[in-house]
């Protein structure tokens, strides 16, 4: 197939171009889309046979009609012209628009063959204005050009109108989509590109972008030419970029054409998410079973499945609650970092994630219960009757000394765990937001016979049971997760508190005993109002919606570099439409993966009457 040439001198033209951008074109299934035309370069030398060529300049797109449909009047009256000043001055003065549509054709053409270097410019009343160029022989009419180039335009729809309209009308999956807009000026006179009256600001650009992300979404084949500038790769940063030198054609001084254009592929991302079969190691079991609020256990294996379709070394689990899914990412050989604003998931996580190697050997453990300086009985005065025994919270104090005057943070953290999840297995429920010993509660279960000295050194034996070394440093962090210090890791795993006006999420109201174990009770707000004697919750953006939303969109911003793998339910807000339409800001590709499991949910107020199914989600985006 023999290339043709464009039948219009353009400024902004891709001739010089063709080089780089055919070997570009993809192996697409749908039909070519050029919605700023121009001069067509690329599609004439291309010649795809289901093609919508468009622009907004109503007297280019009735030339290309005219050429494609009565291309023999067009050349007829073509020869009608003569290379002088004053037909030109004459041509130009007459509107277009009055002319039989074949005339205004050869008008144009005309025009562009004898006006200065070739450029199409109009002024604000829409009138071309450019002057004669004092060309001595230009070609006019060249016959065999324009029968060529109307034989391509034949396989063509040649539309009239602005890029958004006609891509939203047009564009489907697997088009191949050629975007060649009026380009950032790159200097202060740089502002050849009024092709029409109408200007291409900085806030079409940005539209422009959009767009290119709407596209590649939705299936399409997207190249992008524009100039080589700061805006350009901030507006395109999520797509290939590749800077290409090539010759500019509007100065009017030949050694100064030169410069730098980039060219953007925003290809479909054919990648999707497979949930194969996955076995968990054998590790995992090693972790102490929870009942923690939210705990990601029994979705395990659906994590590791999607965490299985990308290449990483290193995974920031932000929100780690129970430690479990940072943990799985351990036994995976991964470097983990673990962080929540709990204390008591911090000391889960510095006991058995950053912790490689350190043991509580069983009879340094039982030296915890003698008690060795006399304990301020905190816990034993302020708690009294309402969850545990005197004697049960003679022995907390005496362990929580003890185990904050030990050296080795390691078995400091393993104690306290262990002196946690002990008081913890203590409530026939697990939790502290009722008073009393749990009588109406008390099932018979083991956990409630055995004594909180046995429930202590089994715990330890429990946590020591799952430290390993997984050769990696890993790292446990006690902070907020909007302000996580480190270099970026290759994949996040979110699991937030969720927002619901139909339950709470607060885990302070649930945990607070075991959380000021877990912080000795400094820096709190004591509540001392209240039944339980909790503590004031810590702020998070979490309690409301609209400072989830915008919790969610610093988060995806920040680790916009990174895979992102976020733990969702349904009854949460924002919704699930707008979680995909936060993620999409900054990932160029994201699914939602909808998992195969339910669980209820109430009120705290009434429980029982506002039981609903929740369906949990995955969120990638990548």
């Amino acid at each position: 197939m023999e290339r043709c040439k464009p039948i219009m001198k353009w400024a902004g033209g891709k001739s010089q171009l063709l080089k780089e951008l055919l070997p570009r074109i993809p192996d697409y299934s749908g039909k070519y889309i050029e919605p700023f035309f121009g001069g067509g370069a690329l599609y004439l030398a291309f010649q795809p046979e289901n093609a919508v060529i468009a622009d907004s300049n109503p007297e280019l797109i009735n030339l290309y009609r005219q050429v494609a449909d009565s291309v023999d009047k067009v050349i007829e009256k073509l020869k009608t012209y003569e290379n002088t000043k004053e037909m030109f001055y004459e041509v130009r003065d007459l509107d277009w628009t009055t002319l039989p549509p074949e005339e205004a054709a050869a008008r144009t053409i005309y025009l562009n063959k004898t006006c200065f270097n070739g450029l199409y410019r109009v002024n604000k009343k829409g009138q071309f204005n450019t002057p004669y160029g004092r060309y001595k022989n230009p070609t006019i009419c060249d016959e065999e050009l324009l029968h060529t180039a109307s034989g391509i335009f034949k396989n063509a729809q040649i539309v009239c109108g602005d890029y958004l309209d006609v891509l939203h009308e047009y564009a489907q999956p697997g088009d191949f989509i050629f975007l060649d807009p009026p380009y950032i000026p790159v200097t202060e006179w740089g502002d050849f590109k009024r092709y029409t009256k109408e200007q291409f600001y900085e806030e079409d650009q940005r539209n422009l972008a959009k767009e290119v992300k709407r596209l590649q979404k939705l299936g399409c084949y997207v190249i992008l030419t524009n100039s080589n500038h700061p805006l350009v790769h901030e507006l395109y940063g999520d797509f290939q970029i590749d800077v290409v030198a090539t010759k500019r054609a509007i100065s009017s001084k030949g050694n100064a054409r030169t410069g730098e254009d980039v060219i953007v592929t925003a290809f479909p991302d054919t990648r999707k998410v497979v949930m194969s079969d996955v076995v968990l190691p054998e590790q995992i079991k090693q972790y102490p079973a929870t009942r923690y609020m939210g705990s990601k256990s029994k979705l395990l294996s659906e994590i590791m499945a999607v965490a299985g379709n990308f290449e990483y070394e290193s995974v920031l689990d932000l929100f780690s609650g129970s430690g479990i899914v940072g943990y799985m990412f351990k036994t995976l050989g991964k470097k983990v970092i673990s962080n929540d604003y709990m204390a008591m998931s911090a000391t889960f996580t510095k006991a058995m994630i950053e912790n490689n190697s350190v043991l509580l050997p069983l009879e340094e453990a039982k030296e915890l219960l003698i008690k060795k300086i006399e304990p301020d009985h905190f816990v034993e005065n302020r708690f009294k009757g309402l969850y545990f025994t005197d004697d049960d919270n003679r022995l907390i104090d005496i362990l929580r000394t003890n185990i904050w005057n030990m050296d080795d943070e390691y078995k400091r953290a393993i104690a306290m765990t262990a002196l946690i999840r002990a008081c913890t297995k203590k409530r026939p429920r697990g939790l502290f937001t009722y008073v009393g010993m749990g009588e109406k509660y008390n099932d018979g279960r083991r956990d409630l016979q055995i004594s909180m000295e046995q429930q202590f050194l089994e715990n330890v034996e429990a946590v020591n049971s799952a430290i390993f070394d997984n050769g990696c440093k890993n790292v446990s962090i006690w902070g907020d997760a909007m302000s996580v210090p480190g270099e970026k890791p290759d994949l996040v795993y979110i699991d937030p508190p969720y927002y619901s006006p139909l339950s709470d999420n607060e885990y302070v109201r649930r945990y607070h005993f075991v959380e000021g174990l877990a912080r000795d009770w400094k820096g709190v707000e004591f509540q001392d109002h209240t039944k339980t004697k909790k503590f004031k919750s810590y702020p998070t953006p979490f309690s409301s919606r609209n400072g989830a939303e915008a919790a969610f969109d610093s988060l995806f911003e920040k680790y916009r570099d990174s895979i992102l793998i976020v733990s969702y339910s349904s009854n949460s807000q924002p919704t699930k439409e707008e979680m995909v339409e936060i993620m999409e800001r900054y990932k160029a590709h994201v699914e939602v993966v909808p998992i195969d499991y339910k669980y209820f949910f109430g009120n705290q107020k009434d429980a029982k009457s506002h039981r609903n199914a929740v369906q949990e989600y995955i969120f990638v985006g990548f």
